[in-house]
């Protein structure tokens, strides 16, 4: 790893989702809509590795003299012999259905992730052993003492900051109450008025 990995790691590491996500666009030269930070990490730092490589390759081929034909021609083997194509190649000729039927095969359950670098990743990792494969197992809602049930719910830290923000600043005091009067205003804007009612302030 080069000396200076490590310094990179942890200024990417020190940003929030939004920020990586322009970072990734900025360096890999395509959006993401991808949660995960790792990955994200991951795809910056292998993108910045590769143009440090290929301009210090730009820069040995422009200073190193020509070999004689006969002797690359006599090189040439032995260079793809020491260097395989990569394996990533694979994913070169997939389009984006190819890769969710591929994800399917190899991570045991669909996605519906359109991110073509993010299904590249998840099925090397699941090839490789690095991520659970299979369906997911289904969880079932807490049941407290109270008889009420307690849902999962997940959002981005910089929406969920937002949205924090949003019902203090109306007056709700807290994140519960505000989600059960916005439940109850959007069940009534669709007509189901009996299940609004359950919801009503």
């Amino acid at each position: 790893m080069p000396r200076n990995a490590a310094p990179k790691t942890k200024t990417l590491e020190s940003m929030n989702l939004t920020e990586l996500r322009a970072r990734y666009h900025a360096v890999v030269g395509e959006e993401t809509r991808s949660p995960n930070k790792k990955f994200l990490i991951r795809r910056i730092e292998e993108a910045l590795a590769t143009t440090k490589q290929r301009s210090a390759s730009r820069r040995a081929t422009t200073t190193a003299p020509s070999a004689p034909p006969a002797a690359a021609a006599r090189a040439a083997p032995t260079a793809e012999a020491t260097h395989p194509a990569s394996q990533r190649g694979r994913f070169a000729d997939m389009s984006l259905e190819d890769l969710q039927a591929k994800y399917r095969e190899v991570v045991g359950r669909p996605t519906g992730s359109s991110d073509i670098p993010y299904l590249k990743w998840k099925i090397r990792e699941a090839e490789s052993g690095r991520v659970p494969v299979g369906p997911r197992p289904a969880r079932e809602a807490k049941v407290r003492e109270d008889g009420k049930r307690v849902i999962p719910l997940s959002f981005d830290a910089d929406k969920l900051t937002a949205l924090d923000k949003a019902w203090r600043d109306a007056g709700f005091p807290s994140r519960t109450r505000f989600i059960t009067h916005a439940v109850h205003g959007a069940l009534t804007a669709m007509g189901a008025t009996e299940a609004a009612a359950l919801f009503a302030p």
